[in-house]
């Protein structure tokens, strides 16, 4: 689109330069061997005390709202010059065949098809990229989306609350955001995707990628069966000052962001403030209240996020008491294996207190926790607790 002309901007990462239709009035990526200043993971931090007073170390998103030239004089002051004038030498046209050739495609805000929620980021992408569905991304209504979010060090626990949250959501015909981290992000997903329902991931870094490289395959998955997009262009490297950038969109798409499990410093209470700063709902996953994975989400919960429990609880939040899920039913399961499921509770058990508890021998109570976990009714985690998934068994 002609439109995105004025809006592009460098990308440099290394010696390789990119088009970013992206961050808002020509947001773009510095890297040390750029800018001769700042740490190669956060370029821009040696000049955060020049345009953002106490918030030094801190990852703000004042300093991405900055314009091109105030950006560029406050972390290359003496190279500031040359990286506008090749901002202003780009060619659209050669950027947009680079898109064609690597199966992916461009949507600009002028585009019909653009998230008309994105326009309520003070500082909106000026396009995204994409691979997988477009139509994800044109038919997207806030209404109708859950961004679901959270640790990359996740428990057991949190992985399948995770799962089965997006997978119930899924089902009910909601579209999944999340950015596809180790984790809380990639077990949403995953959930998503096995339900048979739309989702959506968002990357820090470009759309032709996996990041981390380890979530490959489900990269291929999501762009297969989903949606993946970025606001930066094909190429380009990931840094961790980037993910702020990208929880801003997440948090856009979706009327309502979850958080299931995140620590007192984590991205995902980013995404949360985010949220809610754009008048957004947020929800939490109750965790133990000595789970250092679950102080972030907790925290939410005392501040007034809503509970979220299970799918149910987003659907009542969102859409108003009344809109139910069908149930989740698994295979049917005898009586023996009825009575272990009904002992784990919501704080799990390990095998012996289940043992006990039914007054079986170790090894049956092994056997039995065991089919109950192949039959997705029971997760165990890496100390051998076993926890109760969301799904129920049939009358």
């Amino acid at each position: 689109s002609p439109a995105i002309a004025g809006d592009t901007a460098v990308v440099v990462t290394g010696d390789i330069e990119a088009v970013a239709f992206a961050l808002a009035d020509g947001r773009r990526v510095w890297t040390r061997r750029t800018t001769g200043a700042g740490s190669p993971e956060v370029p821009p931090y040696v000049g955060k005390e020049l345009v953002v007073a106490d918030r030094r170390g801190a990852r703000c998103a004042e300093l991405l709202r900055l314009t091109d030239e105030d950006l560029a004089r406050a972390v290359a002051p003496a190279k500031a010059g040359a990286l506008l004038a090749r901002r202003d030498r780009l060619d659209p046209a050669r950027l947009r065949e680079r898109l064609d050739r690597e199966g992916m495609w461009a949507c600009c805000r002028h585009d019909p098809g653009f998230p008309p929620a994105l326009g309520d980021i003070g500082d909106a992408p000026v396009a995204l990229l994409g691979r997988g569905r477009q139509e994800l991304l044109t038919a997207l209504e806030p209404e109708n989306t859950v961004t679901i979010v959270g640790s990359r060090r996740a428990t057991a626990y949190g992985r399948g609350i995770a799962e089965e949250l997006a997978a119930g959501l899924a089902a009910a015909g909601m579209t999944v955001v999340s950015g596809m981290a180790n984790g809380i992000d990639a077990a949403a997903h995953r959930g998503a995707l096995e339900a048979g329902g739309g989702t959506i991931a968002v990357l820090g870094g470009g759309p032709d990628s996996a990041y981390p490289h380890r979530q490959r395959r489900l990269y291929e998955r999501i762009a297969e069966r989903g949606l993946v997009v970025s606001e930066l262009p094909p190429g380009a490297a990931t840094w961790r000052w980037m993910f702020p950038a990208r929880n801003r969109i997440m948090a856009a798409l979706a009327a309502m962001t979850v958080v299931v499990e995140a620590a007192e410093r984590s991205g995902s209470l980013i995404t949360a403030e985010m949220a809610s700063d754009l008048g957004r709902d947020v929800g939490a996953v109750p965790g133990p209240v000595s789970s250092w994975p679950s102080k972030g989400a907790n925290r939410l919960l005392r501040d007034g996020a809503a509970v979220i429990r299970d799918a149910q609880d987003v659907l009542d939040s969102m859409l108003g008491p009344g809109q139910r899920l069908a149930p989740n039913l698994g295979a049917a399961i005898d009586d023996d294996l009825r009575s272990v499921l009904s002992l784990l509770g919501d704080r799990g058990a390990v095998c012996d207190a289940i043992a006990v508890a039914a007054e079986i021998g170790p090894a049956t109570a092994a056997e039995r926790l065991a089919r109950l976990e192949l039959m997705g009714y029971a997760r165990g985690d890496a100390s051998g607790r076993y926890f109760r998934t969301l799904l129920e068994p049939p009358p």
